[in-house]
């Protein structure tokens, strides 16, 4: 039976994102500890997860970009926003304004809801893995790295896929400082290569 009253039709509190919970009630305390903050809101924190496929072949087949568009919808639950070149290049038959990419930005429940199925449905998929490296730490406080084939994503069925293609992800933090960076993400579960430390990238304007 339906409820009735002042609250009939409102709508169910939606529960937290399992990691964004983890990461207040575990993750915070560790990491105030670890360097000795006093206030919670010095902790560092995801900002922001940033997945770009960069797509030559749509140059001559433009409706590949169709099902890289599709794909990326599937992995992320948001539509992405097709990228296009800036400049032309007659020696690669590119134009100006083609579309050559797409890219998903992702912020709140959604960036929480990526991260723990690419941390631990995905990352385990990877053929031969051995370890995240630190070395793609650019000296502000985020991380990059590259997937070479969308294949390890669950979301991805096989028998629909056109072309097989890689992409590039960014976990961008609220910290500067690559060490209070790699500690985060390894608390977050992300799985780098056996202690290694965080290489720190210098930065130049």
């Amino acid at each position: 039976m339906l409820p009735k009253g002042p609250h009939a039709g409102a709508a169910l509190p939606v529960p937290a994102p399992r990691l964004l919970a983890y990461y207040k009630a575990t993750i915070v305390p560790r990491l105030m500890q670890q360097f000795g903050l006093s206030n919670v809101h010095e902790v560092p924190a995801m900002t922001k997860v940033v997945i770009n496929v960069g797509l030559g072949e749509a140059i001559k087949q433009p409706k590949l970009l169709d099902s890289v568009v599709e794909e990326l919808a599937l992995i992320t639950g948001q539509r992405p926003v097709r990228k296009k070149a800036k400049n032309s290049i007659a020696n690669f038959g590119l134009r100006e304004g083609q579309e050559i990419g797409a890219a998903v930005t992702l912020r709140g429940a959604r960036m929480w809801e990526f991260l723990d199925r690419f941390i631990n449905s995905s990352l385990p998929r990877v053929r031969d893995f051995r370890g995240l490296g630190t070395r793609s730490f650019d000296g502000r406080g985020n991380y990059s790295l590259g997937v070479k084939e969308q294949m390890i994503f669950p979301e991805v069925n096989y028998d629909m896929v056109d072309q097989i293609h890689g992409m590039d992800i960014t976990f961008v933090t609220t910290t500067d400082k690559d060490d209070q960076s790699f500690a985060l993400l390894r608390e977050l579960g992300m799985p780098f290569r056996g202690d290694e430390k965080p290489i720190v990238v210098a930065f130049t304007n």
